[in-house]
This record gives structure tokens, C-alpha cells and sequence, in this order.
């Protein structure tokens, strides 16, 4: 059984910075996808950023040029550097781990931008 847990959310003022990590537990296979996601109140569940096993990164339009995904694989944990937040990225973000047709999720960390 895979776990994900997530941690870094907190408070942060506008033009403030973050780092999430999430750490995966369990059997992972060698080739995955994993991506952070957030999802604000009374809205969807969006993609952030993703990183496969290879290395390849997407980020959504928003969030290029200000957030960074990255990955220890030795460890199996992916992170997430947030810059120059803004409050309408307040929302709980989620990690996701994806390979074959199974995907995985944490239980979420709370980000909230505001003065």
C-alpha cells in the first residue's frame, strides 16, 4: 500500500514563500508521476505542477516562473517551492502519485496567503 503525507503548508503573507514535501511510502513502481494539486472552497481540484520518474516537470500557466517542483528519488519524496504567493492560491494542496492505472493521494495541507 503506497502513503502520501504532506507537510510545509501554514501562513504566509502575500509575495511570501513556501516549500511542500510530500513523502511516499510503499510499494512504488520505477516509473510514476507525481504532482502537487490544490483545490480552494466551492472550486475544483486543480493541477499545480507534476514531475515523472524522468524528470520532466509541468507546471499550470499560473503557477510558471514562481513555483518550483523538484524530487529526491533515493528518498521518494517531491517538493514544492512556492514564490511570490498570491491570496487567491489560498487553498488545501494535495500530492498525487500516479503510476500505471493507480493513483494515490495525501490527505492535504492547508495554504493560506493573506495580510
Amino acid at each position: 500500500q503506497v502513503q502520501l503525507v504532506e507537510s510545509g503548508g501554514g501562513l504566509v503573507q502575500p509575495g511570501g514563500s513556501l516549500r511542500l514535501t510530500c513523502a511516499a511510502s510503499g510499494s512504488i513502481a520505477s516509473m510514476y508521476v507525481m504532482g502537487w494539486y490544490r483545490q480552494a472552497p466551492g472550486k475544483q481540484r486543480e493541477l499545480v505542477a507534476a514531475i515523472s520518474s524522468g524528470g520532466m516537470t509541468n507546471y499550470a500557466d499560473s503557477v510558471k516562473g514562481r513555483f518550483t517542483i523538484s524530487r529526491d528519488s533515493v528518498k521518494n519524496m517531491v517538493y514544492l517551492q512556492m514564490n511570490s504567493l498570491k491570496p487567491e492560491e489560498t487553498a488545501a494542496y494535495y500530492c498525487n502519485l500516479r503510476f500505471g492505472s493507480r493513483a494515490y493521494w495525501g490527505q492535504g495541507t492547508q495554504v493560506t496567503v493573506s495580510s
